[in-house]
């Protein structure tokens, strides 16, 4: 037997591992083929490595881009929860160029992805500057069909899915490979103000793709808006990850892929903020001030098993920043009920039959408590709305301490819902009362009511927004019809359950109270 001693344990060679350990597992050999090493028996996994994973066999149709109806919104791209869209703005002259080398007919095809948009092009030129050709391009390799780029596109119809064929897996694959090619977006292009063209820089997109995440996850996408908002304020070498047990620490960190461009670690269950304190008082002594560290966990992590490590950690004072990827459920154990579920919700441990009618135990709203801890900024969002998230993540990394950001995370199989929803399910958790959005910031003012907006909900005043088309209040009730986890709480007539009714009180009683905070009632 030969013992290592610490001295000899060095740093992954990463292009050893991208050579050796990757194809290994890409083929199915590699518990036949390799050997087990100190990398391995440390858990040490090299930045990125999901970017060599392939899903191009995962899925029967890939979405395909129709430029003539795009305007350049970026609604796609931030969506996708697997990095598998991306887009660039270049000047023609860059575009023409980059093409040249290519054979006429592949750079004819080339060429009809990019289109000249008013935002990119037409506005720039009035200001007598060189216009801007926009392009979206399809990552074949990454893409697992959940068409969620296709959903946010509803209003433009620029991208539909189509089923796969070896043409079209070919056209889009040289379709990437003239975006690897092309210069990056030239920073004059990217309009701050218009928080989705953060993911046109190259220093914003550290989330690689490749994790195992089902299709269409809403965790995902949170985590892969937090890092490009994160890395446009402070670049990839001042990031630093903590993520809790669950969904997120499996799908992102499944031996030997890993979807991060940043430090990270993962910790157990209940004690991320904690080892997070540890990571942040290093970093301090060696001066390492201005590095953003944030903490990842679910419900279950964060409102649950782990909220006394949570209201440790904002009780420091450090400066720590938390995401809390809410799916009011334990995911990653198989759908059991958490603090954070709703009530009625039908879910392991709280299922619906004739003695029990789901969930009975009222929702705890996590944002609210932790807005309770002295001098905590505290945000509660959705994906589905760019710029209240982006604008609540940099808000939350300038804040001098302890911040804590809550967002609502779709998932599919415990929510029951289809794999291309998970924007539109979380604007609707918005509309309806049960998830509202609102920034409690201590920077604003002595009271409750200067430091919490409730801006970026619908009819602040109202109990409930009114859907234009209808006419019917867009209720807790109007909510859980379109979710399979509250089918069992409707009739044959579609009337709703005594429970249901319930749990729509909940839902308006917390409105009530943030009204109140807010000083809007």
């Amino acid at each position: 037997m030969t013992v290592v001693q610490p001295s000899e344990i060095e740093l992954v060679d990463v292009d050893d591992f991208r050579a050796r350990v990757l194809p290994a597992y890409a083929a199915g050999r590699a518990s036949q083929q390799l050997p087990a090493d100190c990398d391995l028996a440390r858990s040490i996994l090299p930045p990125g490595t999901g970017e060599y994973r392939d899903f191009s066999h995962l899925a029967p149709e890939l979405p395909v881009f129709i430029p003539d109806r795009c305007v350049g919104c970026m609604e796609c791209v931030n969506a996708c929860p697997d990095t598998a869209i991306l887009a660039k703005a270049l000047p023609e002259a860059a575009v023409d160029e980059a093409l040249s080398t290519l054979d006429p007919d592949i750079a004819a095809e080339q060429r009809a992805n990019w289109v000249a948009t008013r935002k990119y092009f037409d506005v720039p030129s009035a200001k007598g500057q060189p216009g801007a050709l926009f392009g979206i391009f399809v990552d074949a390799s990454k893409c697992k069909g959940c068409a969620e780029c296709v959903e946010v596109c509803g209003a433009h119809d620029a991208l539909k899915m189509v089923q796969k064929t070896d043409k079209v897996l070919e056209q889009a694959r040289r379709g990437f490979d003239v975006y690897r090619a092309t210069p990056d977006t030239p920073a004059a292009y990217i309009n701050e103000k218009s928080l989705g063209d953060l993911m046109l820089a190259e220093r914003s997109l550290l989330y690689a793709g490749g994790a195992g995440s089902c299709m269409g996850c809403g965790e995902a996408t949170a985590i892969r808006m937090m890092l490009s908002a994160t890395g446009f304020q402070y670049g990839r070498e001042n990031i630093a990850i903590v993520n809790s047990t669950g969904c997120s620490s499996v799908y992102a960190s499944t031996y030997p892929y890993n979807p991060y461009r940043v430090s990270w670690t993962n910790s157990l269950f209940e004690n991320a903020p904690a080892v997070a304190m540890g990571v942040r008082v290093r970093w301090d002594q060696q001066g390492w001030n201005d590095k953003r560290l944030w903490v990842i966990g679910g419900d279950g992590a964060m409102v649950d098993i782990g909220f006394g490590s949570l209201s440790r950690m904002l009780m420091s004072g450090l400066d720590i920043k938390v995401l809390v990827l809410d799916t009011q459920v334990y995911s990653n154990t198989g759908g059991q009920a958490s603090t954070s579920s709703f009530w009625g919700q039908d879910s392991k441990m709280a299922s619906i039959g004739r003695a029990q009618t789901g969930k009975t135990e009222r929702r705890k709203d996590l944002g609210v408590v932790a807005a309770m801890h002295p001098n905590v900024f505290v945000a509660q969002t959705i994906t589905g709305d760019l710029g209240h998230f982006y604008r609540t993540i940099m808000a939350a990394n300038e804040f001098p301490g302890p911040a804590v950001v809550t967002v609502y995370t779709t998932c599919q199989p415990e929510h029951g819902v289809g794999d291309n929803m998970s924007s539109h399910q979380a604007r609707l958790a918005r509309d309806s009362r049960a998830f509202p959005v609102f920034v409690h910031d201590p920077r604003q003012g002595e009271l409750m009511r200067e430091r919490i907006s409730l801006r970026g909900n619908p009819s602040l005043k109202d109990d409930w927004t009114v859907n234009p088309k209808t006419g019917e209040p867009v209720d807790f009730v109007a909510f859980a019809r379109t979710e399979g986890r509250f089918a069992r709480q409707f009739d044959d007539d579609g009337n709703p359950s005594e429970s249901l009714l319930r749990a729509q009180e909940d839902r308006l009683a917390h409105w009530h109270l943030l009204q109140e905070l807010a000083g809007l009632r």
